[in-house]
C-alpha cells in the first residue's frame, strides 16, 4: 500500500502558510533522501497560460527549492512547449510567460529550462511495453535528469475529466510531437446549427486547419491533429468530439507516456498535488476561472497513481458528490488512474497520513 501525506489548507491561505505546508510535507515524506550531490533535479511545473490565475504560485515553492538545494544538487524548474497557440508554444515565449508569472532565478534561486528546446525538437524515444505504445517521446532535459519533482495543480479537463500528477507527467514531459501522438484519436466536428462563424477557433488552431465556408467553420481533418483547442475555445459549444472513445484512448496514452517519463528513475521521483483553486478547465486556458469547490490542501507521495486517487477521494468528500464527473460526464477520469495502475506505475490503494 502506498503512502500519501496530506496537509489541509483553507480558502485564501497566505502564501507563507502554503509554502510552509509544502516544506512540512517534503520533510514528513522523507523526500530529501531522493537527492544526491551534483545531481540534476527537474522540477516539473505548469507556469500557467497568460491571464490564468489558478496555477501554482512561485512563493509557494521557494522554501521547497531551498531545501532541495541544501542537498548540493542542481534543481531547475521545467515544462515543455504546447501544441496550441498561446504564450507557451516555443521556448522564448514560454520563458517570458514563466517570468511574467514570477518564476525567475531572482525570485526562486533556480533557473527555468524548457525541457524540449526552442522548437520542441529536443527529445528521445523511450521504449515501454504499453497497450497503445511501444515507445514514447520524452523531452531530453527531463529524461537526462537524475531525479524528478512533479508539482501539479489539480483541475478538471475538457478531454480527460481531470488533470493532476499523471497528466502532468504525460503531457508535461512530452514534446509537441508526443502530445500530438497522445491526442491522435481526437477528431472534432462542427455543429452547423450552433456555429456563428465568429472565427475564434481559427485564431487558436495551431495547424490552420479551420476556415469559414458558407457561414460555417469547417475543419480539415487531414491537417487537424486533435489538440482539442477549438473545442475548448468555442463560445457556442458548436464543436464537439466523440468523447467516449477519444477520451479513453487519450487517457490510456497519457498513462503510457507517464510511464515513459519516469522510466529508469525508480526511487528518484516525488509528487505534490495542489488541491487549490480547482477549476473546471485546465491552466492552459487564457483566462481567469472561478473555482468549483473550496480549497482542500496539498498532497505528497512517491506514487503518482495513489496521489491522484487520493485527490479524487478528497474532492468527492469535500463536494459531497463526484464533482469532476458532474462537470464532464462524457469523460471518465478514472481511465487514466486504472490504466496507470495496470502498467505498474503505482497503486490505487493508499494510506492517507495527515500532516498539520
Amino acid at each position: 500500500m502506498s503512502r500519501v501525506w496530506f496537509s489541509p489548507i483553507g480558502d485564501n491561505s497566505l502564501p507563507d502558510v502554503i509554502s510552509q505546508k509544502v516544506l512540512k510535507l517534503y520533510r514528513a515524506a522523507g523526500f530529501e533522501k531522493i537527492f544526491e550531490k551534483n545531481e540534476f533535479v527537474a522540477v516539473k511545473i505548469h507556469f500557467g497560460e497568460k491571464n490564468n490565475t489558478g496555477h501554482i504560485k512561485p512563493q509557494w515553492i521557494k522554501p521547497l527549492l531551498d531545501a532541495v538545494k541544501e542537498k548540493e544538487c542542481k534543481p531547475f524548474l521545467t515544462d515543455t512547449n504546447t501544441l496550441y497557440r498561446g504564450e507557451r508554444q516555443n521556448s522564448i515565449d514560454h520563458l517570458m510567460q514563466a517570468y511574467a508569472h514570477g518564476f525567475s532565478i531572482e525570485n526562486l534561486g533556480v533557473p527555468v529550462i524548457i525541457a524540449d528546446g526552442l522548437l520542441s525538437k529536443n527529445h528521445s524515444e523511450v521504449p515501454i511495453d504499453g497497450k497503445r505504445h511501444k515507445s514514447v517521446k520524452i523531452a531530453n532535459d527531463i529524461l537526462h535528469s537524475h531525479s524528478l519533482i512533479v508539482l501539479s495543480h489539480v483541475t478538471g479537463h475538457i478531454l480527460t475529466g481531470m488533470g493532476a500528477a499523471i497528466k502532468n507527467l504525460a503531457m508535461g514531459c512530452a514534446p509537441r510531437s508526443g502530445k500530438q501522438v497522445q491526442h491522435a484519436d481526437v477528431k472534432p466536428k462542427v455543429n452547423e446549427e450552433k456555429c456563428r462563424a465568429c472565427g475564434l477557433c481559427i485564431k487558436w488552431c495551431p495547424r490552420d486547419a479551420i476556415h469559414i465556408y458558407d457561414g460555417v467553420a469547417r475543419i480539415d481533418i487531414e491537417k487537424c491533429y486533435g489538440c482539442g483547442e477549438c473545442i475548448a475555445t468555442c463560445r457556442y459549444h458548436a464543436i464537439k468530439s466523440s468523447f467516449k472513445n477519444t477520451s479513453v484512448s487519450l487517457q490510456e496514452s497519457m498513462a503510457e507516456y507517464a510511464l515513459g517519463a519516469v522510466k529508469d528513475k525508480e526511487g528518484k521521483c516525488c509528487y505534490f498535488n495542489f488541491i487549490t483553486h480547482v477549476t473546471k478547465e485546465c491552466d492552459c486556458m487564457d483566462k481567469a476561472q472561478d473555482k468549483i469547490t473550496g480549497d482542500i490542501g496539498i498532497l505528497a507521495s512517491y506514487d503518482p497513481v495513489a496521489i491522484d486517487k487520493a485527490t479524487v477521494d478528497l474532492l468527492i468528500e469535500k463536494a459531497g458528490k463526484d464533482i469532476l464527473k458532474d462537470l464532464w460526464p462524457e469523460n471518465d477520469y478514472r481511465v487514466q488512474i486504472r490504466h496507470a495502475e495496470s502498467l505498474g506505475l503505482g497503486s490505487e490503494n493508499y494510506e492517507l497520513i495527515r500532516v498539520e
